[in-house]
C-alpha cells in the first residue's frame, strides 16, 4: 500500500468509527482493531471522535482510555502502555517537516512516541515526535512535550518542564 493509500484508508476507517454511538464499545474496538491491524483488549475504551493518519503504526496496551477528539499522527509509530489515559483533545504527533525551507515540502521527519504504563495525559496536551513518557507520569493539560518525561513526574507548560515528582 502506498503512503497516500495508507492515509486514505486511515481517514476512511476513522470516519466509520466516528459514526458509531458511544455505547457501541464493541463496535468501536472492532473498528480500532481494523485501523491498527492488532487485536484490542476488551478493556480498551474510546470516546469518538478520534483521528489518525496511518493507524497501522499505533499499538495500545490493556485498560487504555482515549477521550474524545484525540489525534494519532502515527507515521513514526505510537506505543501506549497498559492503564494509560488520554484526556480530550490530546495530540500524539510523530511526524513533521525539516526546518530548512529548501527541503520542507519534499521531506518528512518522524520518530516514535512511547507512552509508559499508567500515564495520564491531560486535556489538549501535545506530545511530539521522539518523546518517551515514563511509567506513572502525568502530562498537564495544554502542555507541549518536546523531550522525554522521567517516570513518576508531572510536567506542564510550553515547552513542558518538570513541575514535581510523584511519591
Amino acid at each position: 500500500m502506498t503512503f497516500i493509500e495508507t492515509v486514505q484508508r486511515a481517514i476512511s476507517l476513522t470516519e466509520q468509527l466516528n459514526r458509531l454511538p458511544y455505547a457501541d464499545q464493541d463496535g468501536i474496538r472492532a473498528h480500532w482493531a481494523e485501523l491498527t491491524g492488532q487485536a484490542v483488549d476488551e478493556s480498551f475504551h474510546l470516546i469518538p471522535p478520534v483521528y489518525s493518519d496511518h493507524g497501522v503504526r499505533t499499538r495500545v496496551g490493556r485498560n487504555v482510555f482515549v477521550n474524545q477528539g484525540c489525534r494519532f499522527n502515527d507515521i513514526g509509530g505510537i506505543e501506549i502502555g497498559d492503564d494509560a489515559m488520554l484526556g480530550p483533545g490530546v495530540s500524539l504527533v510523530t511526524a513533521g517537516h525539516p526546518v530548512d525551507p529548501a527541503t520542507r515540502r519534499g521531506a518528512v521527519t518522524s520518530a516514535p512516541i512511547v507512552i509508559g504504563r499508567n500515564v495520564w495525559i491531560g486535556a489538549s496536551a501535545t506530545i511530539l515526535q521522539g518523546v518517551t513518557i515514563g511509567d506513572d507520569a502525568v502530562v498537564a493539560a495544554g502542555a507541549v512535550v518536546t523531550r522525554d518525561v522521567p517516570p513518576r513526574t508531572v510536567v506542564g507548560g510550553v515547552p513542558a518542564t518538570v513541575i514535581s515528582t510523584i511519591g
